[in-house]
């Protein structure tokens, strides 16, 4: 059974996501004081909910915390949506985030989303233009160098330079990374691409190209 662990100050938040999701037959643990959650064997759970305003200590800091002792999807649960948040907490290691005040169908069919992803396996490795792609590991090299991804960096590198030369929307590109439809915030695939642009630069590679009005292309 798939475990999730949700982790809000408010019980009603906490109650709202136990009954939705076990209703989806997840085995899901909340809790409300986050400093509890480094007394968990997070390794366990194969996904995370963190609310990001929280006494004690926020969201944001509690997924740097634990970021490196896990490797499964984290989504925030946030009322903060201005871009420096977005850009902080998807850069930190977060994959997605929930704007509250959000409803019962959102949550199960991100969740949804984000699961199935963990599933997808490939076997095979891809070159373009230099930089390779070890799809069943999920990794990328250039010149023999790892470039090191968060899992949603990865997955949109991977579907652009699949189909490179293709330009992708905003919303085209998070459809099929998360398989969730999202028409009206973009943030979350922008914040993205500027953290894999600056990994890329660094590595002295700039694959992915704006197509202003339309959005991205690996070039």
């Amino acid at each position: 059974m798939i475990k999730i662990l949700a982790v809000d100050d408010e019980e009603r938040i906490l109650r709202l996501i136990r009954n939705a999701l076990t209703k989806e037959g997840y085995d899901v643990t909340t809790i409300r004081n986050p400093l509890e959650l480094k007394e968990q064997r997070l390794e366990a759970y194969q996904l995370i909910l963190l609310d990001v305003m929280m006494p004690g200590i926020d969201g944001f800091t509690l997924c740097e915390e634990i970021r490196e002792f896990v490797d499964c999807p984290i989504l925030f649960l946030t009322a903060k949506t201005k871009e420096a948040d977005i850009m902080r907490g998807l850069g930190i290691g977060g994959d997605d985030y929930i704007t509250k005040p959000f409803g019962i169908g959102e949550l199960r069919a991100r969740v949804a989303a984000h699961l199935r992803r963990e599933k997808r396996e490939k076997k095979h490795v891809i070159s373009v233009d230099g930089v390779q792609f070890y799809l069943k590991e999920k990794r990328v090299e250039y010149q023999g160098a790892e470039i090191t991804f968060t899992k949603s960096e990865y997955a949109i590198c991977e579907y652009l330079a699949m189909n490179h030369g293709q330009v992708f929307s905003k919303d085209r590109i998070y459809e099929h990374v998360f398989g969730y439809e999202k028409e009206s915030d973009n943030a979350v695939i922008t914040e993205h691409v500027k953290n894999i642009r600056a990994k890329c630069q660094k590595a002295g590679v700039e694959p992915i190209e704006t197509v202003w009005g339309i959005g991205y292309r690996w070039k």
